[in-house]
């Protein structure tokens, strides 16, 4: 019998385990019909773009070498001639699969996919010489070897659509194109058809071009809102004080209550010496407490006056720039930091910069409740907040899944050094992390969040910390800090998490609520142990302030239970970047009812927070489909459109407003307190010590740098009962009882201020004369009603009974100074 020629190779599929073709069974083979002997047997009744130079070899083809034979008889049970025949789709096509295949046209059909047209890749060719150029080259021989055979039977065509029948023609016409001289032409279709689609534009590169444009500007305008806004705070600056008008002195003075404590440490560093002479001073301090030398470095966050005067002592700038201006532009370079920060988190979690722009505008349209870095600078919450609003950034970016393994470890070095300043700059750092852990705990509880992720925001705050606590000279209050024992709680506590199953979330929530009472009774309990191995008590006010604005009984704790799985309910289908910001700025939203400095924290992250809602192509998707509105069109025109909307509203609003802000001029005036610090500067030693308020002693060191009995830094034990003794001034003490008070802490001079002795301002029982009354157990002045336990002083109140010079005032204190705010009286000295 006749074998084939080797062009017909790549139709065999069953070669490897049957040998040649020449036994017949062209049907088996291609899935063909049986048919009678007059029919013929050529291919061509199954593809009939075949030549008949093509089909020749099968001519001879016996037909009825395969009828009546029973397939598993003929070639056995388990050949692959007894598979179930392929369809018209499966069927392997010598110039539909590999051109198509290499080309990559042609749409799918229906009942099949581009899959389907591809052959296998044994079918394809793989040498010279084999394949289509072999097929090419038995088409050159005479036509007239192949007879023509009538009675074909029509074959059933499987292309049914017709968008798929110009495949068939493009094949055809690419296979008549194909040439058989050298080896790289066998598919010149393929390569012009490579080449065309290389030179279309491609969707993925204007994408591509498309996010590098977005960014580009998006990342301008982030730079160029935070410089507006650092220039819009620092002219509210100069227009409220004239600042660069007045004098020296006038300027220290604007540095109102702590402010100017923590500045005068900066005049300090700038005066010495040496660096290392002020490094020293620093440590080893006797004029902020008198009586006392302390270590400043270890009991305040005032490295970053420490840090600027350093590097204003090495810039060369000395004879451009005065010391205060180099201190307060560096503040409203922060918050130009700050404002990009909070634009990049919006941009994140939106999607578009255009979610960032309207976070940074209502940023500063409501600006009374964000910041008051304009006239309180040197505070330490404007220094630590742009780096907290750097983390969370960072963090927001970091909760995304499948980042590469270079950004995670870039992500992860800019979360560990902004959480690192932020800790460093404030200290009230440990409760915001812990907010923060909270919320970390809460998503890894809920499967929201990857453990390991999680593990390492934890172990970054925890070493954040404890590097702050070495540089601050292992300061107790760090290592006795709720933080750090919750996070060690939540460690322990992870492997109870991993013998847990999850399914449901019920399931997840109940493992959350034990997991948190677990956590909470690990925390108690190891703060507890490290409190009294360290006897700390300096942070003890705190949780006394916390009590009383949360001691309400049951009733709190159930509200805020039902807040919480309220809030756990929305956040199970939200992404851990969402989830993580959401409950963020729900928890600060509850810190911010507790304490009203802590407003200018939440109302900020709430402009990120509702910037990100108008811009979400989620929250836009799910309110549309409540109307039945929601494709894609209405949700991309509806997140846009808004959030446009709203800019040019906020403009069309606030713009004037802040055009007459910004052209408002005024000038700092405080003349009795001018004249209080400069007669402190002709009339009194270097040396002497000082009592009063503590809001108005830090105007004394910073102005005078007298020694000083209290000031406002009261995160300590030991001065805060200090200050309480000193405040004896304002109560209904006797002249003997508080002179012996005032000279147990070497004072020499005492300053009384009306505003606080005829205060008005507090409505009864919130006074400081009546807290003190309270505390001494005396009854409040004027009318009103008294707790039962309080009795009637034995004396008058001793700031208004010295001003009458009476003879046991006049025999302990001598009055030096007065004008109509303040009078100083110096204090005879016992024999």
């Amino acid at each position: 019998m006749r074998k084939y020629p080797r062009a017909y190779s790549r139709w065999q599929l069953v070669t490897s385990e049957h040998g040649s073709m020449a036994t017949g069974r062209w049907g088996e083979v291609t899935g063909a019909r049986p048919r009678s002997a007059d029919a013929g047997t050529s291919p061509r009744g199954l593809f009939p773009f075949l030549t008949p130079a093509l089909t020749e070899p099968f001519a001879t083809l016996s037909p009825g070498a395969h009828e009546g034979n029973d397939r598993k008889k003929h070639f056995g049970k388990n050949s692959p001639l007894c598979r179930p025949r392929p369809t018209a789709l499966e069927r392997p096509g010598l110039f539909r699969g590999p051109l198509l295949a290499a080309v990559g046209l042609g749409p799918p059909c229906p009942g099949g996919s581009r899959a389907l047209l591809e052959p296998p890749s044994s079918l394809r060719p793989r040498t010279a010489g084999s394949g289509v150029t072999r097929a090419a080259e038995a088409a050159q021989q005479p036509a007239s070897q192949t007879p023509e055979r009538p009675g074909r039977r029509k074959r059933k065509s499987a292309w049914k659509n017709d968008a798929c029948k110009p495949d068939i023609m493009m094949s055809i016409r690419q296979r008549k194109e194909i040439k058989t001289t050298d080896v790289s032409e066998d598919f010149p279709a393929q390569e012009e058809n490579v080449k065309l689609e290389n030179k279309l534009p491609s969707g993925r590169t204007n994408r591509r071009l498309w996010t590098i444009l977005s960014f580009t500007i998006g990342g301008t305008i982030a730079l160029c809102i935070g410089l507006l806004t650092s220039v819009y705070l620092a002219t509210l600056h100069e227009n409220d004080l004239w600042f660069s008008n007045i004098k020296e002195v006038e300027r220290e003075i604007s540095f109102r209550t702590e402010c100017g404590l923590y500045y005068s440490y900066y005049k300090q560093m700038l005066q010495a010496p040496t660096l290392m002479q002020g490094f020293h001073g620093l440590i080893y301090d006797n004029k902020t407490e008198s009586m006392r030398t302390i270590n400043l470095l270890q009991r305040m966050n005032i490295y970053q006056e420490v840090f600027l005067s350093v590097l204003y002592r090495v810039l060369p700038i000395q004879k451009y720039l005065e010391p205060v201006y180099f201190y307060i532009y560096t503040l409203f370079g922060l918050q130009a930091i700050y404002v990009t920060a909070l634009y990049i988190t919006s941009w994140l979690l939106s999607g578009t910069w255009l979610s960032g722009l309207l976070a940074a505008l209502w940023y500063v349209t409501n600006r009374i409740d964000t910041t008051r870095v304009e006239f309180t600078i040197p505070l330490r919450e404007n220094w630590a907040l742009p780096f907290f609003a750097i983390q969370i950034a960072a963090i927001t970016y970091f909760l995304r899944p499948n980042l590469q393994p270079l950004s995670e470890r870039l992500t992860l070095l800019a979360i560990f050094i902004s959480t690192f300043l932020f800790s460093l700059t404030w200290q009230f750092n440990q409760f915001m992390m812990l907010m923060q852990a909270l919320v970390l705990f809460i998503l890894d509880s809920l499967d929201m969040l990857p453990a390991a992720k999680a593990t390492w925001l934890y172990g970054i705050q925890i070493t954040s910390l404890l590097l702050v606590c070495v540089l601050q000279f292992f300061n107790s209050m760090i290592l006795g800090s709720l933080l750090i024992s919750f996070n060690l709680s939540v460690l322990i506590a992870r492997k109870l998490q991993k013998n847990l199953k999850t399914g449901s979330f019920l399931d997840r929530l109940g493992k959350l609520l034990l997991h948190l009472f677990v956590v909470l009774c690990l925390t108690l309990f190891l703060n507890n142990v490290i409190k009294k191995i360290l006897n700390l008590k300096s942070d003890e006010h705190i949780f006394k302030f916390l009590k009383a604005k949360f001691g309400l009984g049951a009733t709190s704790d159930s509200t805020n239970q039902q807040s919480m799985d309220k809030m756990g309910k929305c956040t199970v289908n939200l992404k851990p970047e969402t989830a993580y910001n959401l409950i963020h700025t729900i928890l600060f939203g509850f810190l911010a009812l507790s304490t009203m400095r802590m407003k200018y924290l939440w109302t900020s992250h709430m402009c990120v927070f509702a910037s990100f809602g108008l811009c979400s192509p989620e929250i836009w998707g799910l309110l549309l489909k409540s109307v039945r509105l929601c494709n894609p069109k209405r949700i991309c025109i509806m997140r846009y459109s808004v959030p446009i909307l709203i800019l040019l509203y906020l403009c069309y609003k606030f713009w004037p407003g802040m055009m007459d802000e910004l052209s408002e001029l005024r000038e700092f005036y405080d003349p009795d307190t001018v004249e209080l610090m400069n007669w402190i500067n002709s009339n009194t030693p270097r040396k002497a010590v000082f009592a009063g308020s503590m809001q108005l002693l830090a105007g004394v060191k910073l102005c005078t740098g007298r020694t000083l009995t209290n000031h406002p830094h009261y995160e300590d034990n030991s001065l805060r009962e200090r200050t309480k003794a000193v405040y004896q001034i304002y109560a209904k003490r006797s002249p003997e009882e508080v002179h012996a008070l005032l000279r147990s802490f070497g004072t020499d001079y005492v300053i009384l201020e009306d505003s606080i002795c005829y205060e008005r301002r507090h409505r009864r029982g919130c006074r400081l004369r009546d807290l003190l009354d309270i505390a001494n157990g005396h009854m409040m002045d004027g009318p009103g009603e008294n707790d039962p336990d309080l009795k009637p002083a034995d004396h008058p109140r001793f700031c208004e009974e010295i001003k009458r010079n009476l003879p046991p005032y006049v025999a302990h204190f001598t009055r030096v100074f007065q004008n109509k705010t303040f009078h100083v009286y110096k204090l005879s000295r016992n024999k």
